[in-house]
């Protein structure tokens, strides 16, 4: 079963113009099976569709919770945690990589860097956290090695980080607009029901393959320098929320351990 482990929707992520609906029926057409929601720091984009499409349309169609979480210093976290499972704490967008680690392990989830080796302070191989620490890729349990809004060489090196450390390579087409969804696929076995059964799936290494064709529309192609000038704008932004939710997100984070011992 060919899934789009990378995808934003027009009900979760505000830079995206595809309908969760039409996401659908585009992956269809292509011959997908199934897709992972993975909006910014949200799970309002599963939201809609466990509210308003699960059990009307598409039953034949697998769409599986997941989310593309903003660190402070590692960039752009993919993580998918089991279907019993509600983390509101990923929906807060600032946590240290360690912390996000361990909190996503302890609750039986996985994770991996989205676009690993694209724009600094986005892509965790040009943050400061990777070049404090290399190893540190030891812990993650996967690596997207195919994006269709990166390029060749991105892709390349991320492929190579993949093998170095002996991680599971997955590709999402990180697709905003329509003529981008479907251009990147991950192939998982067809017994892929659940979050559970994917997260199974990454853990023992029985991800099919990957692949696909880039999408040479970004606006990174089209603006080219002045790009420098938003992936800074990035900075910024990023750091700004990460500051106003310190302390919503210090409050969840107590919580969660809170919860989390009163369970063992």
């Amino acid at each position: 079963m060919k899934i789009d482990m990378h995808c934003h929707v027009k009900e979760g992520s505000i830079d995206s113009r595809v309908s969760m609906e039409e996401y659908i029926q585009l992956l269809q057409s292509k011959g997908f099976g199934g897709m992972v929601i993975t909006d910014h720091d949200t799970y309002n984009g599963y939201r809609f569709w466990k509210k308003n499409l699960k059990d009307k349309k598409y039953t034949d169609f697998k769409v599986f919770k997941g989310i593309e979480y903003d660190t402070i210093g590692a960039g752009h976290i993919l993580v998918i945690v089991p279907e019993t499972i509600k983390l509101r704490i990923l929906e807060l967008r600032g946590l240290p990589l360690n912390i996000l680690i361990s909190i996503v392990h302890s609750y039986g989830g996985v994770l991996g860097p989205a676009h690993p080796c694209g724009e600094k302070y986005m892509s965790f191989r040009n943050t400061r956290t990777y070049r404090r620490d290399p190893k540190i890729v030891e812990q993650f349990d996967f690596v997207e090695v195919f994006n269709a809004c990166e390029d060749e060489e991105s892709n390349a090196t991320a492929c190579r980080l993949a093998d170095k450390y002996h991680k599971p390579g997955v590709g999402g087409s990180d697709s905003h607009k329509t003529d981008c969804v479907g251009l990147a696929y991950t192939e998982v076995p067809d017994t892929v029901q659940t979050e559970t059964d994917l997260i199974n799936c990454i853990r023992a290494q029985e991800v099919i393959g990957c692949g696909g064709s880039l999408y040479r529309r970004t606006t990174k192609e089209r603006i080219g320098k002045v790009n420098t000038v938003l992936v800074y704008s990035f900075w910024f932004y990023n750091k700004f929320f990460t500051l106003v939710k310190t302390h919503k997100r210090n409050r969840k984070l107590r919580a969660e351990y809170s919860d989390r011992e009163a369970q063992i």
